[in-house]
């Protein structure tokens, strides 16, 4: 059997896959999505969906109600400032206290999650980045329709998980049984303000790679999303209808490197307000991440590769270990109230 050697290859477009035969569980619906997932997942890393069964009026609303909350003041919006969700790590953040690679990024968000009440097991062990919610109390509607919305991304990471097992040979239960059962769900509403100056010097998120499994973004009609390709970056414009979706560092963990997470960034060139809701699909918090047994699988670990200049194939011990070292370099003054 040929030995399959892991390698970057150069591409200029995210591709597009519909995967309601995947959603309705079509006969044969297998063959033909499973085999797209993989070769997007080991080509590019990114890949858009369509045929993806999400409620638009649903989308519409969380869009519409993300608006007024942003169009508040800042003293409105640090009501529920994330020193507030304690262990959990939920809340608001204004421009610039978010880090990456210790530089902040032009963006303000929310931090949402999981609902967990105060007596679910996790809550009283006072387990990190499980808990309650922080939500605007002046804003109808709100609360319901963000539970919502993580409900209904949830089934769909559930789907595309189940997709990624099949378009690896495994059985679709494969990711279920072992990681993400009872997955760590975290869910950010980002606004990016205007740049009047339009410089490309501004960066609404520097470049980087996530950390879990799966991530899955809507887009507003703005756009600003760039994927990192051998030969440069690549724009992934908004697409109606559709969720962008690409590889954490731990399916790239998993996988040995055939799944490889990809660097991207926001280049924010708006003179417009620009929303971002990225849903994280991750492995449970107390999981230990191993690679899976992929036959004649040649890795091209070169740490130069990653932006970082690190390896997640080094990596050992939980998913929650691997996260926490991560976040609290994202917001170093919350560093202590999580541990």
């Amino acid at each position: 059997m040929a030995i399959l050697e892991v390698v970057d290859k150069e591409f200029s477009q995210v591709p597009v896959i519909d995967i309601s035969t995947l959603v309705s569980q079509t006969s044969n619906y297998s063959d033909v999505v499973a085999d797209q997932i993989r070769q997007a997942c080991q080509d590019y890393g990114f890949f858009y969906i369509v045929g993806h069964g999400v409620d638009e009026q649903l989308q519409e609303q969380l869009e519409c109600l993300s608006q007024q909350f942003f169009a508040q003041d800042v003293e409105t919006k640090l009501k529920i400032r994330m020193a507030l969700g304690g262990k959990a790590w939920r809340g608001y953040f204004p421009v610039g206290k978010e880090l990456t690679s210790g530089r902040p990024d032009l963006k303000e968000g929310i931090y949402l999650g999981a609902e967990l009440e105060e007596n679910h097991p996790l809550v009283k062990a006072g387990v990190p980045m499980h808990g309650q919610n922080l939500f605007p109390s002046n804003i109808p509607q709100f609360r319901e329709t963000v539970l919502d919305y993580i409900d209904s991304m949830t089934k769909l990471g559930h789907t595309l998980m189940a997709g990624i097992a099949l378009s690896l040979g495994l059985e679709k239960s494969y990711f279920a049984d072992r990681y993400t059962k009872d997955p760590l769900i975290l869910f950010r509403i980002f606004n990016y303000p205007p740049n009047p100056s339009l410089s490309k010097s501004e960066w609404g998120v520097g470049e980087h790679t996530d950390y879990g499994v799966l991530t899955i973004l809507k887009q507003d009609n703005v756009g600003g999303l760039q994927v990192k390709s051998k030969s440069g970056w690549i724009d992934a414009p908004p697409i109606p209808g559709s969720f962008v979706c690409n590889i954490g560092d731990m399916l790239d963990r998993l996988t040995g490197g055939l799944y490889r997470s990809t660097p991207h960034r926001v280049q924010n060139l708006s003179t417009n307000n620009r929303l971002s809701f990225p849903f994280f699909f991750d492995p449970n918090f107390s999981v230990e991440v191993k690679p899976i047994e992929l036959n004649d699988i040649v890795v091209n670990d070169d740490k130069s590769d990653r932006w970082d200049k690190a390896s997640v194939h080094q990596f050992r011990g939980t998913y929650g270990d691997y996260l926490l070292n991560k976040v609290s370099k994202v917001f170093p003054e919350l560093r202590q109230t999580v541990f």
